[in-house]
């Protein structure tokens, strides 16, 4: 089995590790119900899109 010739240094294994890193979903809010939602998307709990109702919700 192989063994490494030199012990990998922190630096090297950080920038390896560089994308690992979790990312937080951008969120806004629905400018019809105040909701928090995903950015370009239709609002659940209304319906609405860009000011427009483009579902009928029912609740």
């Amino acid at each position: 089995m192989a063994v490494p010739f030199r012990k990998t240094s922190k630096a090297r294994k950080n920038k390896r590790r560089s994308h690992l890193a979790l990312v937080v979903d951008a969120l806004v809010s629905c400018t019809n119900c105040g909701a928090i939602i995903k950015p370009h998307r239709v609002c659940r709990d209304c319906g609405f899109y860009k000011n427009k109702e483009v579902i009928q919700v029912e609740g």
